[in-house]
């Protein structure tokens, strides 16, 4: 009986204890229709030794940005921003990230139907992490109006609440 206790006890140990947390970021993207958002859930590593919160959702935020911006995989369709466009950093003040892109996210061939489904997914991804609210767009360090194709305001924040 004892036997069968112990052995109970370390299956229940090793099948719950996990890598890490178990935190996962959903990483969301629009579909072809421009309406509908589509997930995909990712792994998120715990706080490391020495990370101080703030680091750590920095951290996060970065990671939410790049996996927003690379889109799901090839096989699944949807909106995606440009080849080419790259998270150059992020920034957190308060519940606001600012989400620093490449300058090839203005080549967006898509007018305004692929500039919001991009940027919809983006922000959907980011406000995801807990404590994030809203994300300020800059393209290569700049606080822009609107992209080139003058779709999407650029010059304040974004919300969920935008879509």
């Amino acid at each position: 009986m004892l036997l069968v206790i112990v052995a109970a006890g370390t299956w229940y140990y090793l099948s719950h204890r996990g890598a890490g947390t178990g935190a996962t970021l959903l990483v969301y993207f629009t579909k072809l229709d421009g309406k509908t958002l589509g997930d995909l859930s990712v792994s998120l590593r715990p706080p490391q030794a020495g990370e101080s919160a703030a680091e750590h959702l920095h951290n996060t935020v970065l990671y939410a940005a790049v996996q927003a911006v690379a889109g799901p995989p090839d096989d699944v369709q949807a909106v995606r921003f440009p080849p080419g466009t790259r998270v150059l950093g992020v920034s957190v003040d308060g519940s606001t990230a600012t989400v620093d892109l490449s300058k090839e996210v203005e080549r967006q061939a898509g007018g305004s139907f692929g500039e919001n489904g991009e940027f919809k997914g983006l922000v959907y991804t980011v406000t995801g992490v807990p404590g994030i609210s809203a994300v300020q767009v800059t393209i290569e360090g700049e606080k822009l109006q609107t992209l080139p194709g003058g779709h999407l305001e650029l010059d304040q924040p974004l919300q969920r609440s935008d879509w």
